[in-house]
């Protein structure tokens, strides 16, 4: 059964290896949401018993408006402060170094050189995060407001809004960084001598 199964994906894969790329990926970054939904909590109620959470955290302002905010005081009543920043990023990051190996490994099988690509990627999470923070405020608020205050289930309601906000980062983040993966993680690309040396 398993030989059948297997020998079908291959013939899949070798007939649409974009598309089993494609698969592979979307089963990968499934694995990272619920990574980043098991560590979330648990960062997030380390950093959130410290003072973190009574220090604004406001950066890259437009206008009146705030790509990066969190204001100072726990969540609803105020944005989680800095600890909450903290706590998205290293959830984040956490899930990006693993996603990296997992993409670069597995979905693309990728020989290219492993520095230029991390380089790449990371400029790419980057970019990504800056707009997924804009687009977040954007919905955040109204998602914490709708659990905690109008459905009156608290700390539960902040632990759902939590999930629902990753899952929405996650889903817009998977459709950006699909076809950035396709350029820097080329499959089968051959190391040069200079990738194999950079790469020792």
């Amino acid at each position: 059964m398993l030989r059948t199964v297997a020998q079908a994906w291959r013939r899949f894969a070798a007939s649409r290896p974009t598309l089993a790329q494609l698969v592979i990926f979307s089963a990968l970054n499934v694995g990272m949401t619920v990574l980043q939904l098991v560590l979330m909590p648990v960062i997030k109620g380390v950093l959130g018993s410290t003072a973190l959470v009574d220090e604004d955290f406001q950066a890259l302002r437009i206008g009146d408006y705030f790509v990066f905010d969190y204001p100072a005081g726990a969540l609803p009543e105020g944005g989680g402060g800095l600890a909450y920043f903290l706590a998205v990023q290293a959830t984040l990051g956490v899930a990006q170094v693993v996603n990296f190996f997992a993409q670069r490994n597995i979905t693309f099988k990728s020989k290219s050189n492993p520095w230029w690509a991390a380089l790449w990627y990371t400029l790419a999470y980057v970019v990504i995060s800056v707009g997924a923070a804009a687009l977040q405020g954007i919905y955040k608020n109204p998602i914490y407001d709708l659990f905690i205050d109008e459905w009156g289930i608290g700390s539960t309601g902040e632990t759902l809004a939590d999930m629902v906000t990753m899952l929405i980062n996650a889903l817009v983040s998977a459709a950006v960084y699909f076809p950035i993966f396709k350029l820097i993680f080329p499959a089968g690309a051959q190391m040069t001598r200079s990738d194999h040396r950079l790469a020792s």
